[in-house]
């Protein structure tokens, strides 16, 4: 066994979860949105694209988990339909991936992982990386990040989470209508 695919197995052990679980506790007072000097699952963030280098950043997210229900409405309706859940057709790591994006600016989110979740919080790590650095732009491996085309690419749902919540993970027959997106296909796939 390698060492990345030994550290996978310990960190779906429950002496991980043990870990998690009083990590959680110190995490809970910290601010909703913190910056890491190394990523807490390493083999994840590696096969995500993490590199120890310079301009490349991980930032650890804290959501709340909700119905994520419409406020009430205030004017006339029959009882029935006074609140519903409202329709968002995001999952909770795009929304950690906007947020942190809304925050560091000059940064690109390259991809997210999820770490814990207790029975209010969830927590997930993003990778950012800044497009602008010069050992990013030298590196041919990550550099594709820095071309136009690639700008604010989170919120345009180019990241895996954002393709996951568009639909266009799978690929074939039956998946005809989803591409190149569902507007352009009347939403006929719904």
């Amino acid at each position: 066994m390698t060492f990345y695919s030994r550290l996978k197995d310990f960190y779906t052990s429950n002496e991980a979860r043990k870990i998690y679980q009083q990590n959680a506790i110190l995490w809970r007072q910290e601010p909703t949105i913190v910056k890491l000097e190394y990523p807490t699952r390493l083999d994840k963030a590696r096969s995500l694209g993490y590199k120890a280098k310079q301009g490349i950043v991980v930032v650890r997210v804290r959501l709340r988990k909700s119905k994520r229900l419409r406020p009430t409405i205030r004017k006339g309706r029959r009882s029935k339909h006074r609140r519903r859940k409202k329709v968002i057709n995001k999952n909770f790591r795009l929304i950690a991936e906007e947020r942190v994006a809304r925050k560091y600016t000059n940064m690109e989110v390259l991809n997210s992982y999820y770490v814990f979740e207790d029975g209010k919080y969830k927590w997930f790590e993003i990778i950012l990386v800044d497009k602008n650095h010069p050992s990013i732009k030298a590196d041919k491996t990550i550099n594709w990040i820095t071309k136009p085309q690639h700008t604010r690419r989170v919120f345009r749902g180019l990241t895996s989470a954002g393709k996951k919540s568009r639909g266009l993970l799978g690929k074939g027959k039956g998946r005809e209508k989803i591409r190149p997106s569902l507007a352009s296909n009347l939403r006929r796939a719904h």
